[in-house]
């Protein structure tokens, strides 16, 4: 049977500019026809990956890293050694893997790996030291394909098979694409919405001046004139995780899996972007998190603010979300839901239905409840 974990939150940030676009401006996108301000989910994919680092919800050996600069990363590990001697067969080593350094010592693209797959690098360098060596003769630059071919094809299949994913659960979770070496890609276990505003939002322009601290009595106006585009919103911000791949994607490790699921849990909701936020500082965590358990399908509930919510005199727009949010799922469970659907809450809003679902006192505790709820449907 499959288990989705869905996650639908409703957050308000004071004026802010957490994700901007080409032109510095906060994101946005139409919706239902009208304006919306947008947080889109590549940031809060990163948001949610340094939420998880800075409050240590994963062990450090179950985490990835995304760089250009895995030789350095090497190097680190190989630091006893010479470094040109070991610079030449970490070539030789990622070469027979299928992936290439360039002139500036950077991989060709971005790397998504997990902490296990580059000790895995370091560990199979150190192993076939003398082996590397000798398939460096000539010295010549090689290609990725002439590297391979240089290396003894042992090596190339144990260098190829270091490529899994090790256990890492960001890379788990998010997925991985490698354009040239397919048989690597991991696809992800989670997927994330566009965060959206549940109303219609406008810019908003700040215009700024700085004074000069080491100015002349004589000198008047401004040392610096700019402006920054800024807005507010409450936003909906949905995610799913189907446990099962997640399991796959970690290699048949249950209690990993489910150590993955209660950071994630964690790390979703306490996840702010990073933007702007030394001339804003908007740390302003949700008004409501609920967690839901589908079996049928997942559900995304952003229709049910397809008509914009009006602010009203006498009710936040988080709490008027809030409401929206379960009246919509109403209708949708009616018709698409799996009556085993479970939910769990937090509400600070008051507008979410008593009884509809587990409330849960805090944060950690409806971690805690997604992971043992979870374990005993795996079980099942």
């Amino acid at each position: 049977m499959t288990l989705f974990v869905e996650f639908h939150l409703i957050q308000n940030f004071a004026p802010s500019n957490l994700n901007r676009d080409d032109t510095g401006a906060p994101k946005d996108a139409l919706f239902g026809g009208y304006r919306r301000a947008r947080v889109s989910s590549q940031c809060f994919k990163r948001a949610i990956r340094l939420a998880a680092q800075a409050h240590e919800l994963v062990a450090p050996e179950h985490c990835g890293v995304r760089t250009k600069k895995l030789l350095g990363l090497l190097l680190e590990r190989l630091e006893h050694r010479d470094p040109q001697e070991a610079r030449r067969r970490i070539e030789t080593a990622l070469g027979a893997a299928g992936l290439k350094l360039k002139d500036d010592g950077k991989t060709e693209y971005l790397l998504f790996l997990g902490e296990g797959e580059i000790a895995g690098f370091a560990a199979l360098i150190e192993q076939h030291w003398d082996e590397l060596a000798a398939a460096q003769a000539g010295g010549e630059k090689k290609g990725k394909k002439e590297a391979r071919a240089s290396a003894p094809a042992e090596l190339v299949k144990k260098a190829k098979a270091l490529l899994d994913g090790g256990k890492a659960v960001d890379v788990a979770l998010f997925g991985r694409m490698l354009a040239d070496l397919p048989e690597v890609n991991q696809d992800a276990a989670c997927q994330v919405a566009h965060a959206i505003s549940t109303h219609r939002v406008e810019r908003e322009f700040d215009y700024f001046t700085a004074v000069d601290d080491e100015g002349a009595p004589e000198e008047t106006g401004a040392g610096m004139i700019g402006q920054v585009e800024f807005n507010s919103a409450t936003f909906y911000r949905y995610a799913v995780v189907d446990a099962h791949k997640l399991l796959s994607n970690l290699q048949g490790d249950r209690e990993l899996t489910l150590a993955a699921l209660e950071a994630f849990t964690q790390a979703k909701v306490r996840a702010i972007p990073a933007g702007k936020q030394n001339s804003f500082a908007a740390h302003n965590l949700p008004a409501f998190v609920g967690v839901c358990l589908r079996h049928a399908n997942p559900l995304n509930l952003a229709n049910a603010f397809e008509k914009p919510i009006s602010p009203g005199h006498d009710q936040a727009l988080s709490s008027l979300s809030v409401a929206e949010l379960a009246g919509h799922e109403e209708k949708l469970a009616g018709v698409y839901a799996d009556g085993s659907d479970r939910w769990a809450y937090l509400d600070l809003s008051g507008a979410w239905p008593v009884g509809k679902g587990e409330a849960q006192a805090n944060l950690g505790a409806l971690a805690r409840w997604v992971r043992e709820r979870v374990a005993a449907e795996l079980e099942g």
